[in-house]
């Protein structure tokens, strides 16, 4: 199988259409087998056109990442739409952040193009251990932007991705695009009986995935539950961001909250209100509607909210925790900062140009290092923030054990879009990484109760409003990886090394053997 092409115009159509394609083996389509041949055509089309040099080669990689990240991430001029001064800008976040993202995987192929790729495994070892290292950069360079990398096409099939929590996102996502690769063994040239050993041994390990992962299902399943002796009320409204930007009176959206989340004050509750909801407010500030607290709520009632708070003359994007009294009994600091959307990169330049973080204000927030188990008459959790969630490995800074992880959102600014199943996808991922039970209350987005397997056990979709209930969980202990974290990645990526080099050196023996004979 060869995909030659001298026609330039090729050189972009083709890998374009293929990254639009894959693109829908994401959530909410998850049509994940869609890789087993977009894959293998990316790479036929690499090797037959990577000798052009090393300009085309890294085309080829830019502009499959162009076509894959225009059609999933186009929600992201959404957020562009609420106030004037952004709404120029429109056209060029729906072509420039694609085309920039597109980068990285140009990047993959021009770092493949160094070595001589043909129809052999040792070959798809090669692009694979490059595509894998590069998602994994993405994740780290200019703040980061680990969204939509490849392995989240199995996001909708638990069974196989509770090895999730041995080896986590990256390495996982390493083996997903091996695995989808491997469709081209049929076409290579090397010897029958080669060529079927390595696609049976590939259908073996598939399948013991599947049955490894059908049998941590099966256990976990058989594991009994815990009461908490208490509700957990995870409350899922859908306010308009608009509302924020007309600078509607705050008390109207609590009473709306409160109404919503219909509070029971003889029942002892811990009620999870999503981020953003109150975007006019302050925590310093919180106390001017006291009365309202105090009136709809009981002693029996604690309130984790999502607030802006102002300390040493800096803004955080915080997550805090309230009695009925609106006493503060715990706060978390975001740590990890949307770029534009909650600062402004090199805010002393672009700022002269009139641009300013798109949430509400001027100032951009700033953000916290810390971040450490909240404990609540023996309830703890820890806290994410919205965008937080992306993140693998990163998940908890301490060394105390939790059992829940709890995430507020907003993700209003996605607008009617893929963007909030595609944010939801990353939960289920974190929920078997940690092998914990993860609570999301997203504004206009998904809000869920996720078991430790990654089953949704609750769920209130972003079309609707309204709560949901958390009475008793199934305790589980740490992971693998949540001890390790990533650097099982590394060790994955000496043991491709190894392997690569192994099978060329034993090809270039073979080589010479023939050669002598």
């Amino acid at each position: 199988m060869t995909l030659k092409t001298k026609n330039k115009i090729l050189i972009f159509i083709i890998p374009f259409t293929i990254g639009v394609i894959t693109s829908y083996s994401l959530p909410p389509y998850s049509f994940f087998f869609i890789n087993f041949i977009t894959f293998p055509l990316l790479f036929f089309f690499f090797i037959s056109n990577c000798l052009k040099g090393r300009w085309v080669s890294f085309k080829i990689g830019w502009i499959f990442g162009f076509g894959y990240f225009i059609s999933n991430l186009y929600w992201i001029s959404n957020s562009l739409t609420f106030e004037d001064v952004f709404k120029p800008l429109i056209p060029f976040t729906i072509i420039i952040i694609p085309l920039f993202l597109g980068l990285f995987y140009g990047l993959a192929t021009i770092c493949c193009s160094f070595f001589k790729l043909e129809k052999s495994f040792s070959s798809i070892l090669i692009f694979s251990f490059f595509f894998a290292l590069i998602e994994y950069l993405r994740s780290f360079i200019l703040g980061g932007f680990p969204w939509n990398l490849i392995a989240y096409s199995f996001t909708d099939y638990l069974h196989f991705i509770q090895i999730l929590s041995f080896i986590g996102t990256y390495t996982f996502n390493l083996l997903c695009i091996t695995l989808f690769l491997l469709p081209s063994l049929i076409f290579f040239k090397f010897k029958k009986k080669k060529k079927i050993f390595l696609l049976l041994f590939s259908v073996l390990l598939i399948c013991t995935n599947f049955f490894y992962g059908s049998s941590i299902i099966k256990k976990h399943e058989e594991i009994e539950k815990k009461n908490l002796n208490f509700v957990i009320k995870v409350v899922s409204p859908k306010i308009d961001i608009n509302r924020f930007f007309l600078n509607e009176a705050p008390e109207e959206i609590i009473i709306d909250l409160i109404k919503l989340s219909k509070p029971n004050k003889l029942e002892e509750t811990l009620f999870v209100f999503p981020e953003g909801v109150l975007s006019n407010v302050y925590l310093q500030d919180l106390n001017n509607f006291s009365h309202i607290f105090s009136e709809n709520f009981s002693e029996k009632h604690k309130i984790v909210l999502g607030i802006n708070s102002y300390e040493n003359s800096k803004i955080f994007n915080s997550l805090v925790v309230l009695d009925k009294n609106l006493n503060l009994l715990a706060k978390y600091k975001k740590n990890k900062l949307v770029p534009f959307g909650e600062y402004l990169p090199y805010q002393d330049l672009l700022s002269n140009f009139g641009l300013k973080k798109i949430t509400k204000g001027y100032q951009s927030f700033s953000s916290s290092n810390e971040r450490k188990v909240i404990n609540l008459n023996n309830f703890n959790f820890i806290p994410l923030i919205c965008y937080e969630i992306i993140y693998s490995g990163n998940i908890n800074k301490s060394d105390k054990d939790f059992d829940f992880i709890i995430n507020i959102s907003e993700d209003g600014w996605f607008g009617d879009s893929v963007g909030p199943h595609q944010h939801f996808s990353h939960s289920i991922f974190r929920s078997i990484e940690e092998g914990k039970n993860l609570i999301r209350s997203a504004n206009n987005g998904i809000s869920a109760h996720i078991d430790a397997s990654g089953k949704i056990i609750s769920k209130v979709e972003s079309t609707q409003e309204g709560f949901l209930e958390v009475k008793n969980f199934k305790k589980t202990n740490k992971t693998i990886f949540n001890s390790i974290g990533n650097k099982i990645f590394f060790y994955f990526l000496i043991f491709y090394i190894i392997l690569i080099f192994f099978l060329r050196k034993g090809r270039s023996n073979e080589e010479k053997f023939f050669i002598y004979k």
